[in-house]
């Protein structure tokens, strides 16, 4: 599939939506839990059989996106858009016969086999473009596009509730579910699929859409191009690697258990939290994350890349620390640190596109992108292994309340602290690994594996 190239005069502004379209969709992930209730009543689960799915499809993006982001790069953004489309609906449409067939492997392998691949393909699909679109706010576009994966949940849970509510809670009602969910995401996805566009060769930003941003200070912001296959082969990816892996282990920590945090730190005190209250505060914590990811990705484009991850991982430890010392003590400063601390969880989603940019350039930045991804994959199973074990083993110990976070906690500012030194050591990247980038390179022609190489 060629990638299809703007016309003349075609806006930028059209590029966001398609993006949106894409990622409000499979943001739906975040929203699995609504079905575990019915699926564990339906199909006699536990809990854990229950999230298979979901942590399937998580391992599954972040795979996908590794190993397929230099075929994204290299087919272009409506092929990318296409697979997802394909894969996420179709996991959705396997799902549901495994529903109505009471058959729950056929459950795990669509939603989480098939569908994590649509996952991975859509989460990077257009970041690659948008960062050539605007090349001026390279934060800001990223940042509006991945929003979309974080308030994708906002609308799927009311939405996969209502239609449980209305066609059952049993395995027929599931499985209407999960077909009605294949279809439409498939007519949504559909939109982004249709309306996006690639800029043509040569394309610089208008003058009509304002001057560029000038770099800040210290900036790493470089003009040269890195392939993916160089990238990797850097320090600067690894050190980005662990800074990723940090932020995110340290976010889902509260995000993971946030409904039984909140209730546990209170739990004996004047004002306890009731179980309304804490889903109130769950999605306080998604509107905060969804937040993030555009307030601080565009912040980034002021301020800098390694400053605003100063500000994610300093200030991060900052809040652990003050609810690990005063949280149980005063809810709203637990609840006003939870917040900033799930704002920086998905600013640090929505800016990592851009500092790759700055430093690898945006010759494949996609396929570095993709690549990156994997240090999700391994903090979404670090930070509740943390959190979860962390808790148990409290509670076994004979411990309650605020106490049985008290040692994940300092575990998580110390993996803050090591994701900071990573953030510090971040250099420009060494020269010889630098390729050129013919001014004709588009999406569907790559540079030869020989330019790789040199």
């Amino acid at each position: 599939m060629t990638p299809p190239l703007a016309p003349p005069g075609w806006s930028r502004w059209l590029v966001p939506p398609a993006a949106l379209s894409v990622h409000l969709s499979i943001g739906q992930a975040y929203a699995w839990s609504v079905f575990k209730p019915a699926l564990e009543s339906a199909l006699d689960l536990s809990g854990t059989q229950s999230a298979l799915p979901f942590q399937l499809g998580i391992v599954m993006l972040g795979l996908s996106a590794a190993f397929g982001g230099t075929l994204v790069e290299r087919n272009g953004p409506r092929w990318a858009m296409t697979v997802a489309l394909c894969c996420f609906s179709s996991g959705f449409l396997l799902a549901a016969l495994g529903a109505a067939t009471e058959q729950y492997w056929l459950i795990v392998f669509g939603y989480g086999f098939v569908g994590g691949i649509g996952l991975g393909i859509g989460y990077i699909s257009p970041v690659s473009t948008l960062i050539k679109w605007f090349p001026d706010r390279p934060g800001m576009a990223t940042g509006i596009a991945i929003m979309g994966f974080g308030g994708g949940a906002l609308i799927a849970s009311p939405w996969s509730a209502q239609m449980l509510e209305s066609f059952g809670a049993d395995s027929t009602g599931i499985a209407y579910a999960f077909l009605v969910h294949g279809l439409v995401y498939a007519v949504f996805m559909s939109l982004g699929v249709l309306l996006v566009r690639v800029p043509a060769p040569g394309y610089r930003q208008s003058e009509s859409a304002g001057p560029a941003a000038p770099p800040a200070a210290g900036s790493l912001i470089s003009t040269a191009q890195v392939s993916a296959r160089s990238a990797v082969r850097t320090p600067q990816f690894w050190c980005l690697w662990v800074v990723l892996c940090m932020n995110v282990t340290a976010g889902i920590g509260i995000l993971e258990k946030a409904a039984p945090m909140i209730t546990d730190f209170f739990t004996g005190t004047s004002a306890p939290v009731s179980a309304a209250a804490a889903a109130g505060f769950v999605a306080l914590l998604s509107a905060a994350n969804m937040a993030g990811r555009i307030g601080w990705s565009s912040t980034s484009d002021l301020i800098g890349r390694k400053n605003v991850y100063r500000v994610y991982l300093g200030v991060g430890a900052l809040m652990y620390l003050l609810i690990a010392q005063f949280g149980d003590s005063s809810k709203p400063l637990f609840i006003l640190c939870a917040l900033v601390i799930l704002s920086f969880y998905g600013g640090g989603f929505a800016t990592i596109p851009a500092y790759l940019k700055d430093l690898f350039g945006t010759y494949q930045v996609g396929a570095i992108h993709g690549r990156l991804l994997t240090a999700w994959s391994t903090a979404g199973v670090l930070g509740p292994l943390i959190v979860n074990w962390v808790a148990d083993s409290q509670e076994e110990a004979g411990r309650s309340g605020a106490g049985l976070y008290s040692l994940s906690f300092s575990i998580m500012i110390g993996l803050l602290v090591v994701g900071f030194v990573a953030n510090e050591l971040v250099r420009p990247v060494h020269p010889r690994h630098h390729v050129p980038a013919p001014e004709e390179a588009t999406d569907d022609e790559p540079v030869s594996e020989k330019q790789h190489s040199a």
